[in-house]
This record gives C-alpha cells, sequence and structure tokens, in this order.
C-alpha cells in the first residue's frame, strides 16, 4: 500500500449532518483523492466541502439505499474505487453495498447489519459471553404486550435500528404502555428489552482492524433516557482523562469483547454501557460509526488532537498517528430554552465566563432572536457550552454550574 500515492474514496453524505464536513476535510488531508455523494444540491454545499471534494454526485434521496448504489455505479464506471466510506449512522448499510459492488476492502453487509440491526447485535455478542439486557424483537402492539408481560417492568422500548436516544422509551407500568405504543406508531420494527438501573457511559474507539488505536470513554449525567424526557434538564456529558480508574475496566474490557464478537473493521465505533450499583458492566449498543452531538469534538479537546483526521488515516492507511495521552475532562453542557419561539434573553452566561471563562472552550448558545430548536428532535437543543479542566471534580462542578446558573428564556 506504500506505494500508493492517493486513495480514491467514496464518501456518502459529506455535507450533512454538518459534522460530515470535518470527515470531508480529513479525507482530502490524508491525501484521498474525495467523491461525495449526497441529496444536497452542489449550489448549497459548503465552501470547505466544495474545496475538498474531487466530484460531486447529487442523489434526489440519499435515504433510498438501492437507488442510492445504482447511481453510485453508474457514476463511478471507469473509475477507480479503493475505498467506500460513512459516518452518518442511516448511511453505513448503503456503504456496505457500494463496497460490496465494487468489491472493495471494509466492513460486509453482514458485518454491518450485526451494528444497526439492535436484536442481531444483543444475540451476536451474547453469543461472546457478554451481559446485555435481555430483549426481544417486536412488530406488533400484541408482541409489546407479551414482552412486557415477560420481562416485568420497569423495560424499554425503542427502535431497532434507531441512533441515540431518539423515539426510546422507558416503562414502569401497564398503564404507561397503551400511550407509548400510540407514540410509536411510526416505528415499524421496535425492540423491547429489561430496563438497566446503573451509570452510563460510552466506550469510543477508533479501530484498526477491530483492535482500538485509540480508546475514549464519556459519562451521560443524566442517563439519556431521562434527559430526553425531562425538558427542564441541561443534558451534560463528560469525557473521562483518567481511563485506568478501575470504575472503567469492566466496561473497556466489555467494549473489546463487543468488537471481537462482532467483528469490527476499520474506523469510529460508538458504545453506551451501564455500570450498575453492583459494579457489573452491562452492553447497551454499539454503532460503526462516530458518536454525534459533537462527542468528537470533546474527545479532540480532551487531547488535543483531530481525529477527523485521523479517522481519514486510519480509513485510507490502516495508521494513527495522532498522540493518545488525554489531557482534560472535556464537558458539554445542551442548553434548553424557558418558553417557546424566539430566543429572548440569557441569564447567568456573562457573569459564568467572567469567573470560569478560561476553562471554556466553545460557547455556542443559539443568538438572541433565534428560533427555538425541537429539544425532542436533536439533542444539542438551544446550543451548548463546552468546557474542560484536568481534573474530574472541578470540570463536573463547572458543568454543574452551567446546567443550574445559566438560563435561556424565549417567547412570541
Amino acid at each position: 500500500m506504500g506505494a500508493v500515492t492517493h486513495m480514491k474514496v467514496v464518501f456518502l453524505a459529506p455535507n450533512y449532518p454538518a459534522e460530515m464536513q470535518q470527515y470531508t476535510r480529513g479525507l482530502a488531508q490524508v491525501g484521498a483523492t474525495v467523491y461525495g455523494v449526497g441529496d444536497t444540491p452542489v449550489s448549497q454545499l459548503a465552501p470547505s466541502v466544495k474545496h475538498y471534494l474531487t466530484d460531486y454526485l447529487h442523489v434526489p434521496r440519499i435515504l433510498d439505499e438501492a437507488d442510492v448504489v445504482a447511481r453510485v455505479h453508474q457514476w463511478m464506471r471507469g473509475r477507480e474505487v479503493d475505498r467506500v466510506l460513512a459516518n452518518w449512522e442511516v448511511m453505513v448499510m448503503t456503504a456496505a453495498r457500494l463496497r460490496e459492488r465494487f468489491g472493495v476492502p471494509g466492513m460486509s453487509v453482514d458485518t454491518v447489519h450485526g451494528f444497526r440491526d439492535k436484536q442481531i447485535m444483543k444475540e451476536r455478542v451474547q453469543a461472546a459471553g457478554v451481559r446485555t439486557p435481555r430483549s426481544v424483537r417486536v412488530h406488533t402492539v400484541a408482541d409489546a404486550i407479551e414482552a412486557a408481560e415477560k420481562f416485568g417492568y420497569p423495560l424499554v422500548l425503542k427502535p431497532i435500528d434507531g441512533a441515540g436516544s431518539a423515539d426510546t422509551y422507558r416503562l414502569d407500568g401497564p398503564e404507561q404502555l397503551p400511550g407509548v405504543l400510540k407514540a410509536m406508531r411510526h416505528v415499524s420494527e421496535a425492540i423491547c428489552e429489561e430496563f438497566i438501573e446503573g451509570e452510563e457511559f460510552t466506550f469510543d474507539t477508533v479501530s484498526i482492524g477491530g483492535v482500538p488505536a485509540y480508546m475514549n470513554v464519556a459519562q451521560y449525567l443524566p442517563p439519556p433516557i431521562i434527559a430526553r424526557n425531562q425538558e427542564h434538564l441541561s443534558p451534560i456529558i463528560i469525557t473521562v482523562r483518567d481511563l485506568k480508574q478501575r470504575k472503567l475496566a469492566a466496561g473497556i474490557k466489555l467494549g473489546k469483547q463487543v468488537l471481537k464478537a462482532l467483528n469490527m473493521g476499520d474506523g469510529f465505533t460508538h458504545m453506551e454501557w451501564f455500570r450498575t450499583k453492583s459494579g457489573e458492566a452491562v452492553f447497551g449498543e454499539i454503532g460503526c460509526r462516530p458518536g454525534g452531538a459533537c462527542l468528537v469534538d470533546q474527545m479532540n479537546y480532551t487531547g488535543d488532537i483531530d481525529l477527523f483526521k485521523e479517522w481519514a488515516r486510519v480509513a485510507c492507511w490502516g495508521k494513527f498517528e495522532a498522540p493518545t495521552e488525554r489531557k482534560y475532562n472535556a464537558a458539554i453542557i445542551f442548553k434548553r430554552a424557558k418558553g417557546q419561539g424566539r430566543i429572548t434573553r440569557v441569564e447567568g452566561l456573562r457573569e459564568f465566563m467572567h469567573t470560569y471563562g478560561e476553562h471554556v472552550v466553545e460557547q455556542r448558545l443559539l443568538p438572541i432572536g433565534s428560533q427555538r430548536r425541537n429539544w425532542k428532535h436533536t439533542l444539542i437543543s438551544d446550543g451548548h457550552i463546552l468546557l474542560r479542566h484536568p481534573d474530574w471534580s472541578v470540570t463536573k462542578e463547572l458543568a454543574d454550574i452551567v446546567a443550574s446558573d445559566i438560563t435561556m428564556y424565549a417567547g412570541g
């Protein structure tokens, strides 16, 4: 491979979601010729994306897998393809189908299926001896009622191929089931599983041949299923500087077992796991793509590195060259305005920045006059503050102050 000077890469969805623009940059900067495929019209591509793309195919529906595969295959006829890549959850299967069509290296359709279908995922990791919540696939209301009777309460209902915590519900008793099933009518296939009580963490990697070249653990405060259902909360995610502490050992070991059980290849993974009161690590779920909601930015701030570029180096050349020393705990705090409509004012921000501003690396709250985002649809809500500190307790204390003392208001 050393003789190859250019890697010809088809990259799906290079412009949207917005963080994909950074991966496009990363690919170009490690020497790849990047062919982008997306449903954003050429005229609406971000200037930086245009700069890093060699060519671009505009498709009418990026989520129409068969159509995209056919169009890309026709478009690349007569041109070499070395890699087909995607870092957006809904595109990883399309990338696998294209790899199969072009006969290029990378994870197979079957392997990616294990990362996309949550029930198959659980069955494969269970077979490797990994502790997972008891679960069952459900298609109908009758299936859900039967599963609830089997597992008892509390339990969790979520889409079989969902991303993040969208359409994910905790049910504490049978009286909640009709309402949740009504809210999930648009979901064709779901998974019903036992609820695991405990702290919730991530295990993130950039892997080469399924072996982590880079590892990260972050903690959700509170767990996402709570943050997703209580609007007044400011969700916090903190990357952990010290990965060698005993508290995390079982989760990291579990994460490596999961990568092996699912036959992970090269690239990003984003896993969620629980730590129970007894210290047991329990598998949640995993995707063969990076975490969203600025998690990769957090990881970059944790070690002063550029994982957008290092992922590209791994995907193209099988090498990871950034230092893996962790310098900080990095906390992101997502804010949700009180009221509806447009942002009218922000209280407490000036005071916080005056006192603790040296620790803040990003302040991206929506400006006054901006329309509120739908907090049910996006974790980033009405903006965020990202801060870091070498000491965990200080980081958490500062994050808690942002959560409690900074308030955004909307109205009109």
